[in-house]
């Protein structure tokens, strides 16, 4: 798979089917260095249980943790996004996997809290460098394929996400704290590829600003009305990945609590979870190119309100179906969120894609701490009766601008 990818990411294709193959190839490649990255990110919350008994911690610092990585990537994504918009620079992909790496030998033998979150840290610092400009190469080998590449490069850390819990259970749980280390050797492999991926960057970035000229013509709306636009899609973001935090950080614990089952257990229905975000994440893209993207995130987050109601009344079978349709839709969104923020405001990809990244993590983030001290004061079964009610927020979608009825038609 590794050597497919490599020979395909440095390819120089004659025509035109080799121009597409070739994009669809690096696509493939982005893709799984995405998975690569966030399997290692999910490597964090999936050990939890661990770090909480060994350094005895409580709710509200199991939260901590999660917010001092998301909010690192939050802060940097979008300076990130922007830099890169004016200066684009290909290998810091590869160079950002550094930051990774050494997060996480950091949090395989941390000697205290403090190192905890200095690790993890670390870690958010290399999600930050890999995200805008990642999906910045996504947008150049879309072909104008635009929500389905974005599916295509987001999928992949969807599935690394759903990973990352498994491999913790039957690698992390059985050997320690200290096998963490051994997720380091995925940030090598990444490092590797994305050094290959930044060389296709730097080859095709001429092109690249051609198209974004070229997307600069379309008919722009009022800045006024982007901005509000894009103040109802930072309300929706906040609305998903609250909700989205509530069930990463604190669903093992809360199967756990309420249903008693095994740490392991709990482990295989955060993947199942996880799982079906990744399936959702797929088809969210593709979905929007064809019917609207305001057509997709009405669906994903609003239509999650009668499952998200339901949850916290369910037994431990329906708990796992329920879990499953959350995951499918509220997944679908964010694609199409990123896209249509990309349509609202031609020509900065990096921005854009740095600010939306950056607040899905700072959300997420500042989601879990607040969640985590509420269930510190009352229960973790209270989180989920709170959170239900999040996806009503959806209803805002009604207010957001229609700017592509005409790209469907065709």
């Amino acid at each position: 798979m590794y050597t497919k990818l490599m020979a395909t990411v440095t390819a120089s294709p004659s025509t035109s089917k080799a121009a597409e193959s070739t994009a669809f190839r690096v696509l493939a490649a982005i893709s799984f260095c995405h998975l690569l990255n966030d399997l290692m990110q999910s490597v964090i919350p999936a050990v939890y249980p661990i770090l909480k008994s060994s350094y005895h911690l409580d709710f509200g610092q199991i939260g901590l943790i999660t917010f001092t990585s998301q909010l690192t990537a939050s802060l940097l994504q979008p300076v990130v996004g922007i830099y890169t918009d004016k200066r684009p620079t290909p290998y810091s992909l590869a160079a950002g996997m550094g930051f990774t790496l050494f997060g996480l030998i950091l949090l395989s033998s941390a000697p205290s809290y403090g190192t905890i979150l200095l690790a993890v840290a670390l870690v958010g610092m290399g999600s930050s460098i890999f995200h805008p400009e990642s999906s910045r190469v996504a947008r150049m080998a879309s072909g104008g394929r635009h929500g389905l590449a974005q599916s295509i490069f987001q999928v992949g850390g969807n599935f690394g996400t759903s990973l990352g819990p498994l491999l913790a259970a039957f690698i992390v749980v059985p050997a320690g704290q200290r096998s963490i280390a051994w997720f380091s050797i995925a940030a090598l492999i990444a490092m590797i590829i994305l050094a290959r991926v930044g060389a296709w960057y730097k080859q095709r970035r001429s092109a690249g600003k051609k198209k974004s000229a070229a997307a600069g013509h379309a008919e722009a709306l009022p800045s006024k009305k982007v901005a509000f636009a894009i103040a109802i899609l930072i309300t929706l973001v906040f609305s998903k990945f609250v909700y989205m935090a509530s069930l990463s950080s604190y669903y093992t614990f809360y199967l756990i609590d309420k249903f008693h089952i095994s740490v392991q257990n709990a482990q295989v229905h955060l993947f199942i979870f996880l799982g079906a975000v990744a399936a959702g994440t797929i088809i969210g893209g593709p979905v929007g190119d064809r019917i609207g993207r305001k057509h997709v995130i009405w669906w994903s987050i609003l239509g999650v309100l009668p499952f998200s109601l339901f949850l916290p009344y369910a037994n431990l079978f329906w708990t796992s179906i329920l879990t499953v349709f959350i995951g499918l839709m509220l997944a679908s969104a964010f694609p199409a969120i990123v896209v249509y923020a990309q349509e609202l405001v031609p020509g900065r990809v990096g921005t854009i894609s740095g600010l939306f990244f950056g607040l899905a993590f700072g959300m997420g983030g500042l989601g879990a701490a607040l969640l985590g001290q509420l269930a510190d004061l009352t229960s973790i079964t209270l989180v989920y009766r709170v959170c239900a009610v999040l996806p009503a927020i959806g209803l805002l979608t009604w207010l957001l601008p229609n700017i592509e009825p005409a790209r469907v038609k065709k």
